[in-house]
């Protein structure tokens, strides 16, 4: 039997660890460039490892709404706002956001639940635009449920240039809406599924901020 456990926020720091292990090479190769008398490449260098801080950044957010607000999952820009059939064979309204190489990449809950369901598939890595990427496309799917028993979900989807989800949530934690639960690296989107009757409150090329942007509101209510 799943237990119900809360949820230890991560990652939290301001700058993702994995921006260490990944920019300390070329910081290093730009210093030793540096000392060679090849400053153009030890330049190229030192800009690769300013990208790889950025890119990993992780700053904090007022989260928007009051529970029933459905905030972004992500940052970047809505590609999809959509009635679609699920594997499950239920129907949902599905709200994509695409992120760029230049978003923050760090994902946050939509909503509080706790997890009932955490599912990976796919193999392909297609631009996370194309629509086939929803399908075809590495992604971990979370399922969780309300407090009310509401279920929906939220899932990352790995891009042409992503090749690494991290999902720190696992089966019966407790996840509170906008708490941060895993992060996707470099070009990548992110999916949020919800009942037919919640209202959108974005569309399509909308700009978005995980936690700081209402996506969407559940039926017959206004936070």
């Amino acid at each position: 039997m799943v237990t119900r456990a809360q949820f230890a926020e991560r990652p939290t720091e301001f700058v993702v660890r994995d921006a260490f292990a990944l920019g300390a090479a070329p910081l290093a190769l730009a210093g030793a460039f540096g000392l060679l008398g090849w400053t153009a490449a030890g330049f190229c260098l030192l800009g690769l490892t300013v990208f790889v801080a950025c890119f990993f950044r992780n700053p904090p957010r007022e989260i928007a709404g009051g529970e029933n607000s459905v905030v972004a999952p992500a940052d970047g820009r809505v590609i999809d706002v959509a009635e679609i059939e699920g594997s499950d064979g239920n129907k949902w309204l599905r709200i994509g956001i695409f992120l760029s190489v230049l978003d923050v990449h760090v994902n946050r809950c939509p909503l509080a639940g706790r997890v009932v369901a955490k599912d990976w598939g796919g193999q392909a890595f297609l631009a996370a635009f194309n629509p086939r990427a929803e399908a075809e496309n590495a992604r971990c799917a979370l399922t969780l449920e309300t407090a009310a028993g509401l279920r929906f979900q939220v899932v990352q989807i790995a891009g042409l240039i992503a090749r690494r989800i991290v999902c720190h949530a696992q089966l019966g934690d407790w996840v509170r809406r906008g708490d941060r639960y895993g992060l996707i690296r470099f070009g990548s989107r992110t999916d949020v599924l919800l009942p037919l009757t919640a209202v959108a409150k974005v569309k399509a090329r909308d700009r978005v901020r995980a936690g700081s942007t209402i996506i969407a509101q559940l039926e017959g209510t206004e936070d």
